[in-house]
């Protein structure tokens, strides 16, 4: 019988975009490798600026380097030969179909290295793997205010 342990981690309100990228580098720090990082929310409520304080925390990237992965689905942040605990994957999963094409993603590949992986659009991932994850549910309350809860999750089957 599976079991699915939550532990709240941050329920927090970001008034700016800046505040959501410094909230992000905060948030990197409880992201220990590998993690898995499921980003949840609506087109505009900051997924991708949440990556770019994450990724620049973590030395994978810039934040001016972090972009939305829409169109090419996966991006790789880090050093070229850098060890996989310092690499950053940063996924896409708004314009994935079904399940046949997240399969081509080759998602268990780059969780099983070890790394950070955060996935934008994470609710359309049908079955995540187990062990810990952490869920970031994102809401839009205003022109730049977003709510973000976030909540690490442990599952065994």
């Amino acid at each position: 019988m599976a079991t699915l342990a939550i532990q709240r981690l941050y329920d927090i309100v970001t008034r700016s975009p800046e505040e959501t990228i410094a909230f992000g580098r905060r948030l990197a720090e409880t992201l220990r490798p590998p993690c898995l990082a499921l980003l949840e929310g609506d087109l505009g409520s900051g997924k991708t600026t949440l990556a770019k304080g994450v990724a620049s925390a973590l030395a994978a990237a810039r934040e001016e380097d972090v972009t939305s992965p829409s169109f090419t689905l996966v991006h790789e942040y880090g050093s070229p030969g850098a060890a996989p605990d310092a690499r950053v994957y940063h996924v896409d999963l708004y314009r994935i179909e079904g399940p046949r094409e997240i399969e081509s993603l080759g998602l268990d590949e780059i969780i099983s290295q070890g790394s950070t992986v955060l996935i934008e659009w994470g609710e359309r991932l049908p079955q995540p793997p187990p062990g810990p994850l952490v869920r970031i549910r994102m809401d839009v309350c205003g022109e730049n205010e977003r709510h973000i809860v976030v909540e690490e999750e442990t599952r065994d089957c």
